[in-house]
């Protein structure tokens, strides 16, 4: 189904290394027209769109008037407030992981979209890296999934907990893997450097019977993004960083995954991806319920939350 709309006017909320990275993506995209930029920090905001185009907004406000499609690309804790003010005036909003701070306010910027007609896509990238391998036509449910996520120290994102900054990835592949409703999740988390986790181990239950085992740490010695899939017919072993895997399993997969652009450049096929469901009505390959799962559970295994209350 398409529509009559061939090109939107976008926005960015955020100027910091997120929000250039999708500045410069709607810049390249011919469907798009980058209007401007919205950052706290003007200076930050004009150097960005004096780069890519449009201009510097003074508020976030004036942005969204100004557009038919907003990307939220700002520190997690202010993604609702720019998020559900776009929906509420029929914008379709791209916001980067986490979907928001709280469950509450994804709920609520989950609602806000159904009710105003608007596509709310979430910035889970690996999800298009899964797409590329061809895992995500897999039709048979995996029993045991267990993922690593771990990364040397660095000064971004220490605003939120290591389950919010790395884990929520693998929180956000292992729902989507295992086909089923989460039953259980339970958690452990260090005291962290600076009041939030930078160490956290999981396990999600699902009521097929599956199982993950997560651990993500953000004070690891090296890099390191790999996941091991169990099913019954075999299984399948995942490097992210390497964009390789060995597969011990009967599914046709992609052995170069690697090289399909979406692999390559997973935020820009999420923006591209994005701009085919405003478009051209296409469904949303990370709708923002997902990231609500994603977050969900993410605070539960911090210890803030019970899942699914």
């Amino acid at each position: 189904m398409t529509s009559d709309i061939t090109s939107v006017k976008a926005g960015v909320v955020g100027a910091g290394v997120f929000g250039g990275y999708h500045a410069s993506k709607y810049a390249a995209e011919p469907r798009a027209e980058l209007v401007g930029v919205f950052d706290p920090d003007l200076a930050k905001a004009a150097a960005l769109a004096e780069k890519f185009g449009g201009r510097a907004y003074e508020t976030a406000r004036e942005l969204i008037l100004d557009c038919d499609v907003i990307t939220v690309a700002s520190p997690a804790i202010y993604h609702f407030e720019a998020a559900a003010s776009a929906l509420a005036r029929g914008r379709h909003v791209l916001v980067e992981k986490p979907v928001a701070a709280s469950v509450e306010e994804a709920r609520e910027m989950v609602g806000l979209a159904a009710s105003h007609g608007c596509v709310l896509q979430v910035g889970h990238q690996e999800r298009f890296v899964f797409e590329a391998m061809g895992l995500m036509r897999v039709a048979e449910q995996p029993k045991r999934i267990i993922a690593q996520r771990m990364g040397p120290p660095s000064d971004r994102n220490l605003d939120v907990s290591v389950t919010l900054d790395l884990m929520i990835h693998d929180l956000d592949l292992a729902i989507a893997l295992a086909g089923a409703p989460v039953r259980s999740v339970e958690g452990e988390v260090d005291e962290g450097r600076f009041g939030h986790p930078d160490i956290a181990k999981a396990v999600l239950t699902f009521e097929n019977g599956c199982v993950a085992e997560l651990t993500s740490s953000r004070v690891h010695d090296d890099r390191a993004r790999t996941m091991h899939v169990e099913y019954e017919s075999g299984t399948l072993d995942i490097d992210f960083v390497a964009k390789t895997f060995v597969n011990n399993t009967p599914h046709d997969l992609n052995p170069d995954f690697g090289e399909d652009p979406r692999a390559k450049d997973s935020l820009g096929a999420n923006v591209s991806a994005f701009l085919d469901s405003v478009i051209n009505k296409s469904p949303v390959v990370v709708p923002g319920i997902a990231g609500l799962r994603a977050l969900d559970a993410a605070r539960a295994v911090d210890g803030e939350r019970v899942y699914g209350s």
